[in-house]
């Protein structure tokens, strides 16, 4: 059973880099006992967060073994299992885009073999298995919706849960499917929309101006955030007194849309406590504001490099696309750390994950209360 506190883990986007969550989790997973449930019952996941958020919900009746499985996975991943990566394959995808140009949703890579590998490795009907017996509150697939623009948090969860709807963004419950997590991972032009319903769905981070917005309307009281935001070392002069490139922009786009808005709403849910803690007691039984504890796990390394000397490890059609846009081994360009779905980047990252959550053990066994 899941403990008593009601904490949630919000879980970014960020292709690839979500590896590094992993190794966060396997930390986490060290302070219990082998048996032990899911430590946060409210599990919320955005792009390839929200697929481990949902691997872990798969698995939340043993904590240690749905981090298992996810271990599994991206320490053995390949580029070729999360889309085409083939000569071949990419330019029959590339063709058959510009033939069906209306009619297929553009995307520069197939990611079908996404698709399959979900299909094989999420047994999602165990969920609501785990929702009825008390091992998880809900877990959340966030997306974008494309017509009439709006951040939909699809939710999967005990039955008194109430949908809620902000501007442009709300909850609706759902039983989560494979469509959902497709639809929240489509990282615009990179992979295709997705329908579900009536509306096209892609990458949930691309209109999520609340990131945690999801798991305190689900109740929870303390939040632990694996954001994928990572230093970035200093440019020389010269590089900075030229215009950008198109790779180093597209990078820009992605760690805006993956980072920034989690880092603003983290700022934006520091000054409600800092205006809280001001407010006499009685006051605060008459506002529906309440404190929110959390704690925030990111990169102390730059992916970016850390990517780089992993470009070898691409497959040869991917990186003479790259190349096509000016993304190489030497590039300045984020593209490569989100894009390298590559066993030993992977493996880098998860340990680098790991690692830098035992540095804050003391600060997570007291946020989960172990302590004594």
């Amino acid at each position: 059973m899941v403990n008593s506190s009601r904490c949630g883990l919000q879980l970014s986007g960020g292709g690839a880099r979500a590896a590094y969550q992993v190794g966060v989790l396997q930390a986490v997973a060290s302070f219990y006992p082998r048996n032990h449930g899911l430590p946060f019952p409210i599990l919320c996941g955005t792009s390839a967060g929200a697929i481990n958020a949902v691997a872990l919900a798969c698995h939340a009746s043993c904590f240690h073994l749905g981090v298992r499985k996810l271990d599994h996975i991206w320490r053995n991943f390949r580029t070729s299992q999360v889309y085409r990566s083939d000569m071949r394959g990419l330019s029959r995808h590339l063709l058959s885009i510009l033939l069906h140009r209306g009619h297929r949703p553009p995307s520069l890579f197939d990611n079908q073999p996404l698709r399959q590998l979900l299909t094989q490795i999420m047994p999602l009907s165990r969920i609501e298995q785990h929702i009825e017996r008390g091992h998880l509150h809900a877990v959340t697939v966030s997306a974008s919706r494309y017509y009439h623009p709006c951040s939909v948090s699809f939710f999967q969860g005990k039955k008194e849960i109430i949908p809620w709807q902000r501007s442009h963004r709300f909850g609706q419950h759902s039983t989560i499917t494979i469509e959902h997590l497709l639809a929240s991972s489509a990282i615009p032009m990179v992979f295709p929309s997705i329908r579900i319903g009536d509306d096209h769905y892609g990458d949930g981070s691309i209109l999520q101006m609340a990131p945690l917005s999801p798991p305190i309307h689900l109740g929870a009281n303390k939040i632990l955030a694996i954001n994928l935001d990572s230093p970035h070392q200093t440019q020389p002069l010269k590089h900075r007194r030229r215009p950008p490139r198109a790779n180093e922009l597209a990078g820009h786009m992605l760690d805006t849309i993956f980072s920034d808005t989690l880092n603003i709403d983290l700022e934006r849910l520091q000054r409600v406590n800092r205006s809280l803690a001001l407010l006499p007691e009685k006051a605060l039984n008459h506002t529906p504001l309440k404190t929110i504890e959390t704690l925030v796990i990111k990169p102390s390394e730059d992916l970016d490099a850390i990517a780089r000397s992993h470009y070898r490890h691409l497959p040869r059609g991917i990186r003479y696309l790259l190349r096509t846009i000016g993304v190489t081994g030497d590039s300045d360009s984020s593209l490569l750390s989100y894009l390298m779905f590559e066993g030993p980047y992977c493996q880098e990252l998860i340990e680098l994950g790991r690692q830098d959550a035992l540095q804050q053990q003391e600060r997570l066994k007291s946020f989960f209360d172990l302590q004594h």
